[in-house]
């Protein structure tokens, strides 16, 4: 007989897939390839920022963005190679297969080299999920490992359930094994992430793993519940109420108000640029009107930051965008561009 993990569908669950589906249908499609870059980096490193950071990674949003632009960090050496390694799998993406237990071991690979020694390989002793100095979960003996994976990987790739149940159910399942010596949660969440992305490409784009780590508490709380009704249900739950709050606030629904003088300074900023270089790029001469109806504003409304915020004052103040600032720009640039070649910048 094939395996067939234990889950009960609920009415709650059956609303909330449907809820999903219907929110994720009139999601409008970026067709514009550029801009489409650009919001899947914001949302990859929100992505990556929140996985690692239900892990204990300390790294903000602003850290991983510097990192993955090449720059140094300075950041315990062991959460900077955990930024890298999540870079370089999430790289690797859309090259995975959700079934093909071998991806899955490359993924363990890349986001586990240099820190572990059985990185992409099953572990080979026992292990058990600690809160504090309680264990709350033994995970199966190390033998037992690659049968309950593969009889895991056997039923995904033949079930029919919606891939909303599916990928919940395999996020939990494999959760439950803990087939790995370390990264087991990381790998639970991209790979349930992976198998949404196969359904409906837009999950490629959205950070649900940012709306886990905010609800962290409850994320462990769905996973021992579930283990102790022996049914995957809560976790399924969950899970659909976590996907659901993303993909209704997913980023090409949501962009702050901001004066035109202010989208146009969001506009022409690049990297770490100076007063000068801003009132240049803008072609502003005045000094104190840049200051009071660009400058300032975008600073209010957290659109842009100093790259010295302890010395305002500083002869080597730049100023670069927030994660805010990029969310606006992302959305906005191509539209505002063309506006602005056609009547020039407002002065």
């Amino acid at each position: 007989m094939r395996y067939q993990p234990p889950y009960t569908i609920t009415p709650e669950i059956l609303n909330r897939v449907a809820t999903i589906s219907e929110t994720t249908g009139r999601l409008t499609v970026l067709t514009d390839q550029a801009k489409a870059l650009r919001l899947r980096r914001i949302n990859r490193i929100r992505t990556i920022h929140g996985s690692l950071a239900i892990e204990g990674n300390t790294l903000s949003e602003v850290q991983i963005t510097a990192i993955l632009d090449g720059k140094q960090v300075i950041a315990p050496p062991r959460e900077v190679q955990e930024v890298i390694n999540a870079l370089a799998a999430y790289d690797r993406f859309d090259s995975w297969k959700p079934e093909a237990e071998k991806d899955l071991l490359e993924a363990h690979r890349i986001l586990m080299s240099s820190l572990i020694d059985e990185a992409g390989v099953y572990r080979r002793g026992g292990v058990g999920v600690m809160a504090g100095p309680q264990v709350i979960h033994m995970a199966p003996p190390a033998d037992r490992v690659p049968q309950l994976m593969g009889d895991l990987f056997g039923w995904l790739a033949t079930t029919e359930a919606h891939p909303l149940i599916a990928s919940s159910v395999f996020h939990y399942e494999f959760e439950f094994i803990h087939p790995f010596a370390d990264g087991n949660g990381r790998i639970g969440r991209l790979w349930q992430s992976l198998i949404l992305a196969r359904w409906n490409p837009l999950f490629a784009d959205i950070p649900v793993e940012s709306l886990i780590f905010e609800h962290q508490a409850e994320y462990y709380q769905s996973l021992q519940e579930s283990t102790r009704q022996t049914d995957s249900a809560p976790f399924i739950a969950f899970m659909l109420r976590m996907i659901l709050d993303a993909v209704t606030t997913a980023a090409p629904q949501v962009a702050p108000l901001v004066t035109p003088q202010v989208g146009d300074l969001l506009l022409v900023i690049q990297g770490e640029m100076s007063r000068e270089a801003l009132q240049t790029a803008l072609g502003l001469k005045d000094r104190k009107s840049f200051r009071e109806r660009y400058l300032k504003p975008a600073l209010v409304d957290d659109l842009i930051e100093m790259t010295i915020p302890d010395k305002p004052n500083s002869r080597l103040q730049k100023y670069r965008l927030t994660d805010k600032g990029r969310q606006w720009q992302a959305q906005h640039v191509d539209g505002q561009l063309a506006t602005i070649s056609r009547h020039g910048l407002r002065q």
